[in-house]
């Protein structure tokens, strides 16, 4: 992934880079800045995203009391929680529903791919920006502590070029609406300035010249400018950002391979039958899931407040272009499955349940009732969520979907619901409802919502 590039360079170039973007202070005044912010909860969200459209019925609302031609073609597996089913290719994540929150009534009405997609990042809020660059915008474009972006985006793309010809649409989960463009997540896998921007240019033998550089610059600084006494902890922390900090969080040969070896879904390929059928079925294959996971867990680790996991495929119309229920859930439910619950099972390991909440949906849910083509079609009027972690109450269902799971048949929750439950898990939303100094707008989407009763 990403690593410190070694290079010869020219004294100018070396100064220009030492002082303008060490001692001058820039990258430790960005994070001097963001450190002074008490109303962060410290805590991170994953979003796991399923491009396409999840269906409710394969994943966590199987309704097998329903007809043949509506009910879960996979059928369903007990899970932990008395009384409640998931779909039969998810048997890891059955044993551990009690570490999930289910919620059975998500609608928000809306069955085009764009705007569904974009409304569902975003939490249907006013702005239109993702939930993740509101979340930059106040907490700061990177962490404090680690310099680690705050909004980062992890495609299959970002894995390495062996997955680079899987599906890739990232501008459906990372608009920022009226924010400025500089909120967009971080991707690492586009290429371009900002991942050049991660990378250290500098020959081996000058890093402790460049050393002895900061503490000149540090000295002189000083000397000149009071101000500058409290930002020594802060430089330390620029190098370190540019020498291994943010590098080595993307680079997953720092794991154990018998953690990512539970995490790999390297052969959760299509079928044979569905690369027939289906031109594209490569291109929806979830190959790369389980290492997406790992890479989502260590971004987290690192401070990274906000990171969109992408898998695609999920559309399952039938009828060439697109999957049908039988040839997709036959890879991709078996690859949530196991990412996933690897995921779970990593996060609790090392204690970090309560500080990493990942949320599970796609921008709407399926028909209820199976098409002519062996698949279903586009659904707003109820959705996919699934809640874990982050300090809120796991091991419970929340909300009832109807005989059919066509629409809610409890209260719906709504996108704007998601949206303040998230903040909530990021932000002390009143301590934030109490300070200036952020933009109106943005202030007002994070701090009138409800967070859903039930998970908090």
């Amino acid at each position: 992934m990403l690593s410190i590039a070694l290079s010869n360079r020219s004294r100018r170039q070396f100064l220009e880079i030492g002082t303008a973007a060490i001692g001058g202070l820039v990258l430790p005044r960005m994070l001097t800045a963001s450190a002074a912010a008490p109303l962060l909860r410290g805590k991170s969200v994953v979003v796991l995203n399923l491009q396409g459209g999840p269906t409710q019925f394969e994943t966590f609302d199987p309704k097998m009391t329903a007809p043949r031609e509506i009910r879960s073609i996979t059928g369903e597996l007990a899970t932990s929680i008395p009384g409640l089913t998931f779909g039969g290719t998810l048997p890891r994540l059955a044993t551990m529903a009690h570490k999930m929150a289910i919620v059975r009534s998500y609608r928000h009405g809306i069955s085009s791919h764009g705007p569904a997609a974009m409304h569902v990042m975003a939490g249907g809020n006013p702005t239109g920006a993702m939930m993740g660059a509101l979340f930059a915008r106040i907490s700061g474009l990177t962490n404090a502590r680690s310099g680690m972006p705050q909004n980062t985006l992890v495609t299959a793309r970002a894995m390495g070029k062996q997955y680079k010809d899987l599906y890739y649409n990232a501008e459906r989960v990372s608009q920022t609406g009226s924010l400025p463009t500089a909120y967009k997540p971080f991707d690492p896998s586009a290429g371009g300035e900002i991942v050049e921007n991660m990378k250290l240019h500098l020959e081996t033998a000058r890093l402790d010249n460049r050393r002895g550089l900061l503490r000149a610059l540090d000295l002189l600084g000083t000397r000149t400018d009071q101000r500058l006494r409290a930002a020594g902890r802060f430089q330390g922390q620029a190098f370190d950002v540019l020498t291994r900090g943010v590098a080595d969080a993307f680079d997953l040969s720092k794991e154990d391979p018998r953690l990512l070896e539970r995490y790999d879904t390297g052969a959760m390929e299509p079928t044979d039958g569905a690369k027939k059928r289906n031109g594209y079925a490569e291109m929806f294959s979830p190959v790369a899931l389980g290492r997406q996971m790992v890479l989502a867990r260590r971004l987290c680790e690192a401070g990274c407040g906000f990171v969109t996991v992408t898998c695609g495929g999920w559309d399952m119309h039938g009828g060439g272009k697109e999957f049908t229920m039988q040839d997709g859930v036959a890879s991709l439910t078996p690859a949530v499955d196991r990412a996933v619950s690897a995921f779970i099972e990593d996060v609790d390991r090392r204690g970090l349940t309560e500080k990493i909440l990942l949320v599970i949906t796609g921008e709407f849910g399926r028909t209820p009732r199976i098409n002519k083509n062996g698949g279903r079609d586009h659904w707003g009027n109820l959705c996919t969520l699934a809640f874990v972690g982050g300090g809120l109450t796991m091991g419970q269902v929340v909300g009832r979907s109807d005989r059919i799971a066509g629409e809610p048949a409890s209260t719906p929750v709504s996108s704007s619901d998601v949206l303040a439950t998230v903040m909530h898990v990021l932000f002390d939303v009143g301590e934030l409802r109490a300070r200036a100094g952020f933009p109106r707008d943005v202030k007002q989407v994070l701090t009138s919502g409800q967070p859903i009763p039930e998970l908090v």
